[in-house]
C-alpha cells in the first residue's frame, strides 16, 4: 500500500497519477479523513500536555496541605475528553487503513495509459507462427487423442475447471516444471524455496490480495487460511517485519507451487480445458531488491521468462501492460504471451511485475543502507517463470503432427528419458 505521509506530501500529483490506472479515483475521502485526525491528535496532545502540567500542580497543592479538589474536577472532565478524543482517533486510524487498502499502486511513468489490454505496447516478437500442412487440433482433441488430460474425472472428483494429468500428461508436465527448476536455479542464480499452500490473512494482505480480492480466493473458514493463487503471496511475506542488509540485495526467489484461483464468471469456448483453470502448477520468480536496482532487475526478470519460452521454441511476443490492466499492486507489468494456433491468439505464460515499496510498506520490509543512514522500504518485483497450463497448450498445438502425435522439445526429452514424441492411444 502507500505511505500515507507520501500521500499526504503530494496529493495532487498522486491522485492524477492514479487517475492514470482508473479515472474515478479520488483522493479527497481520505484526505478529509487524515485531515481530521491531525487535528485530533493536535487536541487531544494539547489536552494530555494541560492534564500532565495540572497534575503536578495537583501534587504540589496536596504536598502543601491545600485545597486542590476544582483542579481534581476539571481533570476529570479533561480526561473523559481525552478518552473521546482518542477514540474517534482510533475509529479514524481504521477508516484511513480502510481507504489506503483500496488504493492500488502508483503506474511508472514509463507505463502506457490505457484501460484494457489492447492498449498495451507490443515490445518485441521472438520466433514465427507455426504453418501447419494439415488442419491442427486444439489441445482437447490432442489430449483426448493422447490420453494427456482427464477433465470429466477433475469435475468427478472436485467440480469442472480441475484437470487431471494422466500418464505422459502428467509426465510432460513434470518435464517442464523441472526443466523451469534447473534453469532458474543452476544457471540464473535463484534461490529454491517450496513454501506452504496455506497462508493466513497477514500474508495475503502483505501481496496485495486482500481485502479487495477476497471474492477470488479459495478459503478454509474454520481454520482462517487461504490456499494460495500464487506463491508470489508467501514468498512475499518470507521477509515480513524484517530488516535486511543492502549488501545482501538483490535477493532472487524461485518457487514453484500449485496454484489456487476461483477465477468467477463466465468465458467462452475458446478458454476451455486448460486455458483457464482453478487449480494450475507455477513456478515463480521473485526478487527483493533496493529501489535503485529495481528497474534493472525487472528487466533480467522479463529477459528470464522469455528465454525460458525461447529454449522451448514457442513462438511469443513481449508487452507492456497499460496502466489500467495492471494488478493492483504493480507498478509496472509487463506480459509474455505465447502463440496458441488452434485458438489463433496469443495468451500470457508469464506476467513480470515491478511493485516498488507498495508491498513491503504492507509487510513492514526494509533495509539498511550501506552508508549507514536510516532504513528504507525495499522493492519488491514478482514474474512467473512460467505457468505451466497455457505453456502445455502451445507445446501440444505447435508441435502437434497429422497422426495425432506430440513432438517433445529437445529441452524436455533428458527429462522423459529420451523420448522424441508422444504417441496416440493405439
Amino acid at each position: 500500500m502507500l505511505d500515507i505521509r507520501f500521500v499526504r506530501s503530494q496529493p495532487e500529483e498522486i491522485e492524477q497519477k492514479l487517475q492514470r490506472r482508473d479515472p474515478s479515483i479520488s483522493l479527497r475521502p481520505l484526505l478529509d479523513l487524515d485531515a481530521r485526525w491531525r487535528e485530533l491528535i493536535f487536541q487531544s496532545e494539547e489536552l494530555k500536555k494541560k492534564r500532565n502540567e495540572v497534575s503536578e500542580l495537583i501534587g504540589r497543592l496536596k504536598k502543601e496541605k491545600k485545597d486542590a479538589s476544582q483542579h481534581i474536577a476539571e481533570m476529570k472532565k479533561v480526561s473523559d475528553e481525552i478518552k473521546r478524543l482518542d477514540g474517534e482517533v482510533k475509529q479514524l486510524d481504521e477508516a484511513i487503513h480502510r481507504e489506503m487498502c483500496e488504493l492500488p499502486n502508483i503506474p511508472d511513468d514509463s507505463v502506457p495509459v490505457g484501460q484494457t489490454k489492447e492498449d498495451a505496447v507490443l515490445l518485441r516478437e521472438w520466433g514465427e507462427k507455426r504453418q501447419f500442412p494439415f488442419q491442427p487440433r486444439n489441445h482437447l482433441e490432442l489430449a483426448g487423442l493422447t490420453g494427456m488430460l482427464d477433465f470429466a474425472r477433475g469435475a468427478k472428483l472436485a467440480e469442472s475447471q480441475f484437470p487431471i494429468y494422466v500418464g505422459m500428461g502428467a509426465l510432460l508436465e513434470w518435464a517442464l516444471l523441472s526443466f523451469m527448476v534447473d534453469v532458474h536455479t543452476r544457471e540464473n542464480g535463484y534461490t529454491l524455496i517450496l513454501p506452504p499452500y496455506l497462508v493466513n490473512p497477514q500474508s495475503m494482505f502483505t501481496s496485495g490480495n486482500l481485502p479487495k480480492f477476497e471474492g477470488d480466493l479459495y478459503k478454509l473458514r474454520e481454520n482462517d487460511l487461504y490456499l494460495i493463487p500464487t506463491s508470489e503471496v508467501p514468498l512475499t511475506s518470507f521477509h515480513r517485519d524484517e530488516i535486511l542488509d543492502e549488501e545482501n540485495l538483490p535477493l532472487k526467489y524461485a518457487s514453484y507451487t500449485a496454484c489456487f484461483r476461483r477465477e468467477a464468471g463466465t468465458y467462452g469456448a475458446e478458454e476451455r480445458g486448460l486455458i483457464r483453470v482453478h487449480q494450475f502448477n507455477k513456478v515463480e520468480m521473485y526478487k527483493v531488491t533496493t529501489p535503485e536496482t529495481s528497474e534493472e532487475e525487472l528487466a533480467s526478470l522479463v529477459r528470464d521468462a522469455e528465454k525460458l519460452v525461447e529454449r522451448l521454441g514457442l513462438h511469443y511476443r513481449t508487452r507492456l501492460l497499460p496502466t489500467g490492466d495492471m494488478a493492483l499492486q504493480s507498478a509496472k507489468t509487463f506480459d509474455v504471451e505465447v502463440w496458441l494456433p488452434a485458438q489463433k491468439a496469443y495468451y500470457e505464460v508469464s506476467s513480470c511485475s515491478n511493485c516498488k515499496s507498495f508491498q513491503a510498506v504492507r509487510g513492514n520490509i526494509r533495509y539498511r543502507p550501506k552508508d549507514g543512514g536510516k532504513n528504507r522500504y525495499v522493492h519488491t518485483l514478482n514474474g512467473s517463470g512460467l505457468a505451466t497450463s497455457r505453456l502445455l497448450v502451445a507445446l501440444l498445438e505447435t508441435y502437434q503432427q497429422s497422426d495425432g502425435s506430440i513432438v517433445v522439445p529437445e529441452e524436455l526429452r533428458r527429462y522423459l528419458w529420451g523420448i522424441e514424441a508422444i504417441k496416440p492411444k493405439s
